[in-house]
């Protein structure tokens, strides 16, 4: 798996396509070793982005040393000025991003000289550390996807699907919209599969799943609890998940990104879970 995925590597070329010439193009092409189609600005597009994607992609040289082609198309877009930042291309390019555990953010930088004015340089910051196992959110979307085909979940595979394709577009609402469904569903569909009534509620179905014996929902780890005053991650979850109801509104792009996070490492617990436990009854 590549550092960044297609989607974003795609908008990184539109965005740099926003501010840079075909000439200045052409530059960077020299420099990183590859020739675009420049037969138009679109062409050249589906060109850089179809090299940086192959599985046999250039490593290329750049101000800070040798990368991946991918890489040095993401650090060059992100040196775009304030005017391409209200493009749709950057939009996508920044969801994109966030998916794949980075976020763009300006740092402070001194100027060399005491009559230059201090400014501020656009660098790529991980959102998580790399080194713990478990928190790439592409590989995190792969395994829930590959666990949901298995269970036949396939209202559930529908909005997890609905949902990352609408935070990739950078639509926010629609996102955790159907991160809610989501959520709810893939645990109904558990529930219903250990033979609960499939006409009772979500709350019923989360309530049936933590009695079930044995139970899924684990109280010791405070998943969920007979006395609804007790702390309850799943029920809370579900809140934080409705902050205003069914309808929120529109939600803020770091809300959208920190939803998506957490309900796909949640997703992987439970369907692990649930796999597991059908393996168990099936030997």
């Amino acid at each position: 798996m590549t550092e960044f995925n297609n989607m974003t590597i795609v908008a990184a070329v539109e965005v740099i396509a926003e501010f840079r010439s075909h000439g200045d193009m052409s530059v960077l092409e020299v420099q990183w070793g590859f020739v675009g189609n420049s037969s138009s600005k679109s062409a050249r597009v589906a060109s850089w982005a179809h090299r940086a994607t192959a599985m046999d992609a250039l490593q290329v040289m750049t101000e800070n040393g040798l990368v991946h082609l991918g890489r040095a198309i993401v650090e060059t877009a992100i040196k775009a000025p304030e005017s391409v930042r209200d493009t749709d291309a950057w939009k996508k390019f920044v969801a994109g991003l966030r998916f794949d555990g980075f976020e763009v953010v300006e740092v402070p930088t001194e100027p060399r000289n005491p009559w230059e004015t201090p400014r501020n340089t656009v660098v790529l910051k991980r959102m998580l550390p790399t080194d713990i196992p478990g928190l790439d959110f592409r590989e995190a979307e792969d395994e829930v996807t590959t666990l949901l085909v298995q269970s036949g979940f396939t209202v559930a595979k529908g909005h997890l699907e609905q949902a990352v394709s609408a935070f990739q577009r950078g639509e926010w609402s629609l996102a955790n919209s159907g991160l809610r469904n989501f959520y709810e569903s893939y645990l109904n569909e558990i529930a219903v599969h250990f033979s609960c009534e499939s006409y009772q509620d979500g709350k019923a179905k989360r309530d049936f799943l933590g009695r079930l014996q044995p139970p899924f929902l684990l109280a010791e780890y405070n998943e969920w609890n007979e006395n609804s005053q007790k702390p309850q991650y799943v029920q809370g979850l579900m809140s934080r998940m409705h902050p205003h109801g069914g309808h929120p509104g529109l939600s803020e792009e770091e809300d959208a990104t920190f939803r998506l996070q957490i309900t796909l490492v949640t997703a992987r617990l439970f369907l692990r879970r649930y796999r597991q436990r059908m393996k168990e009854v099936t030997a």
